[in-house]
């Protein structure tokens, strides 16, 4: 690993400023430790955001769930208050790698990192999620961009990912046996504006599959979706699975969602 300036803000505002195109936040080290490990990314300055406090928490109100940046996936998993808001979004978290991961990872993190087969990006789809920086207010359907790739600028930070408390929701996913990432996974949930279908995994970005939130908004049921064809034209293919098998994977797994809401 390359020599590097490590630095813990006292706010937000340092940690922007301490910012540049060399440099990277520090929340749970997840991804960011391993990959410089590797010699897959090197930066001349780590900014810990672990210890600003009002980074970290859970807010319910009557329509939404706000989770701040740095709250651990253990702390999102063991929540009374998402358990009782969005079991779902409970669920997701505590199915997520493995207990070092739940309690070191970060949701502002994943996010950040935006990883092809990671869990949350699929609930910020499905659940309407807006995520807020410490610049602005942007919606989870014109956040991601590609694999690795968000609308986040040089200095912006995630201070919270705020969720709609939705009517149902279930997410499955056929988990990589080693590390728990979505080889597919599906995130559906029926909220005020219809029903949407994220999916993870089956290709470079999470993606809400429009055909299958559309058959799903005007009959809310597993048959509904019988008639769809899912083209494995865009799918990823590696060693776990071929492009033609998470296709039938995205329509198997929704069908699974569906009926446990």
């Amino acid at each position: 690993m390359k020599t590097f300036n490590y630095h813990s803000a006292k706010d937000v505002k340092e940690a922007s400023k301490l910012s540049s195109s060399k440099s990277a936040f520090l929340a749970g080290g997840m991804t960011t430790l391993p990959s410089m490990k590797l010699g897959l990314a090197s930066y001349n300055d780590l900014i810990n955001l672990k210890n600003i406090k009002n980074l970290s928490g859970i807010k319910v109100s009557g329509k939404t769930i706000k989770i701040g940046s740095t709250t651990k996936h253990a702390e999102v998993s063991q929540s009374k208050e998402v358990k009782k808001a969005i079991p779902s979004l409970a669920a997701l978290a505590e199915g997520i790698g493995d207990p070092q991961v739940r309690n070191r990872g970060t949701i502002g993190g994943s996010i950040a990192n935006n990883d092809p087969a990671a869990d949350y990006p699929s609930a910020c789809i499905a659940l309407n999620a807006v995520i807020h920086t410490n610049e602005r207010k942007i919606e989870a359907e014109k956040f991601f961009k590609g694999m690795f790739e968000t609308a986040l600028k040089t200095g912006e930070i995630i201070e919270a990912v705020e969720f709609e408390i939705p009517k149902k929701s279930n997410y499955q996913k056929y988990p990589n046996p080693a590390s728990r990432y979505a080889i597919v996974g599906v995130y559906v949930a029926e909220c005020k504006s219809g029903v949407n279908v994220a999916v993870t995994g089956a290709k470079s970005c999470v993606y809400n599959d429009k055909n299958l939130s559309s058959a799903l908004s005007k009959n809310f049921s597993s048959s509904a979706i019988d008639g769809i064809e899912i083209s494995s034209s865009g799918m990823n293919s590696d060693i776990h699975a071929s492009a033609e098998y998470r296709a039938n994977m995205v329509k198997v797994f929704t069908k699974k969602a569906v009926e446990a809401c």
